[in-house]
């Protein structure tokens, strides 16, 4: 493939991804959006104290569809339909099994979850209403995730894209229809989101019925060792949803000591419409795992150089054009959630978004160097990268920049979190990638 060809491959994987992100990411931000306007802010910090665990979800569907559909597309590039086909079969072997521990734990221990999660009695009953109804959905969410990265994989990013968009748009309608004219409240809220990957199914389930796919379900043993490789490779992208949450549950634990349920109220809305930013980057590092993955599993670290270059710079180029227009937007915005008119919210998410929103370039390479190795079977950097991101570095940064600046100090601490583990990202990228190419020249 020549370069021209290889920025076509590139802009059609990552265009219809980020679309299909940006889209995936309106189902928090409508939850947000209609529970601030229809419930009010009590609501908006029962639906951020649940946050987490949709993290959670998320991430255990991708962790399983992007480990799974990584090695599909190599084994698919390699002409393996056999482990192909067996590598699918234990992505469903895996996802049976989670779905019973989700729905399991939603029916016995969704108080207690709640409880750690932070709710005091003010908020406890909806979010335990929205907890619950969310995790008895976790079923579809799960499978949804995993056919939409097997979908992408099989030469459809298109029908991925169809599948996450029209989930979304039918999320934002029935979250209206649900609160509003049907007046259901919280419940209306999850009941729309939980909806939202049952018919995203509807759509990607044409690739089957069509006839268009080159994976289906074999009869095998279920094999612990291919089941943890799957896991193994995946585990990045589970981090790395899960750090958004982890961030979530400490600053809401901080901002809950600090400023109380309306601090939480404004964290809530510049952290969801952070999680829309995200998704552009999440977007980009989807499109490229495909392109990635297929020239790895063919010998062309050529490819694979351009494609991360081009990944690159347009998560740069969107970044920066981000923070400019949330700079420039950051008031009217905030207004749009602040249905109670709270001078006091207003402030502190207006301020909150002008700093947090420092992390966007920073987020954006890590996410996609992270994807990068993940894609190439290298899933110890990826690792690195996602655990530093998730746990290692922010949790203490977060606390002692609290201590040092107050709420100031939280909202500094994604950011400067961020940046470090940039550096970390940065170095270990050209190290593996010196690595590869020093590998590949000598088996050739």
């Amino acid at each position: 493939m020549n370069n021209n060809g290889c920025l076509r491959e590139f802009a059609k994987y990552v265009s219809l991804n980020v679309l299909g992100t940006l889209a995936l990411s309106c189902y928090i931000f409508a939850d947000t959006l209609f529970v601030s306007i229809g419930v009010g802010s009590d609501g908006l910090t029962a639906l951020n104290l649940a946050i987490p665990i949709f993290n959670l979800i998320i991430g255990c569907g991708l962790m399983i569809g992007m480990g799974g559909a990584t090695k599909f597309a190599i084994q698919k590039s390699q002409n393996d339909s056999e482990k192909a086909n067996k590598t699918f079969t234990h992505c469903i072997y895996i996802y049976i099994v989670l779905s019973a521990v989700f729905v399991l734990a939603a029916l016995l221990f969704s108080n207690q979850i709640v409880s750690l999660l932070g709710a005091d009695e003010k908020v406890f009953d909806m979010t335990h209403t929205y907890l619950q109804v969310l995790m008895l959905f976790t079923p579809a969410f799960l499978l949804n995730y995993i056919l939409q990265c097997f979908v992408r994989n099989d030469g459809a990013p298109h029908l991925a894209m169809a599948g996450m968009i029209t989930g979304s748009l039918s999320n934002v309608f029935l979250d209206w229809l649900f609160i509003f004219p049907l007046n259901m409240g919280i419940f209306g809220a999850v009941f729309a989101t939980g909806l939202a990957p049952i018919i995203s199914l509807c759509i990607i389930s044409t690739h089957f019925i069509r006839r268009k796919n080159s994976f289906h379900l074999v009869k095998c043993k279920p094999e612990i060792r291919k089941a943890g490789s799957i896991l193994s490779t995946g585990v990045p992208s589970l981090i790395s949803e899960l750090s958004s949450g982890v961030v979530i549950m400490i600053f809401n634990f901080i901002i809950l000591n600090l400023q109380g349920n309306v601090g939480v109220a404004a964290y809530s809305v510049v952290a969801n419409l952070y999680l829309i930013i995200l998704s552009i980057f999440n977007g980009i590092a989807q499109g490229i795992q495909p392109l990635v993955s297929k020239n790895y599993g063919l010998g062309n670290i050529k490819n694979i150089s351009l494609i991360t270059r081009y990944a690159y710079t347009s998560m740069f180029a969107a970044a920066i054009i981000i923070y400019i227009g949330m700079f420039i937007f950051a008031d009217p915005v905030t207004s749009a959630f602040n249905s109670e008119n709270d001078p006091l919210l207003q402030q502190m998410a207006v301020t909150g978004m002008n700093i947090y929103f420092l992390a966007a370039p920073f987020a954006g390479f890590n996410v996609i160097t992270a994807v990068y190795f993940t894609s190439s079977e290298r899933a110890k950097p990826a690792q690195i990268i996602t655990m530093l991101r998730g746990f290692i570095v922010i949790i203490p940064t977060s606390f002692l920049l609290a201590y040092l600046g107050k709420l100031t100090g939280v909202w500094f601490s994604f950011p400067v979190s961020e940046f470090i583990v940039a550096i970390v990202a940065c170095i270990l990228y050209f190290v593996y990638k010196k690595k590869f190419e020093n590998n590949f020249y000598k088996q050739t």
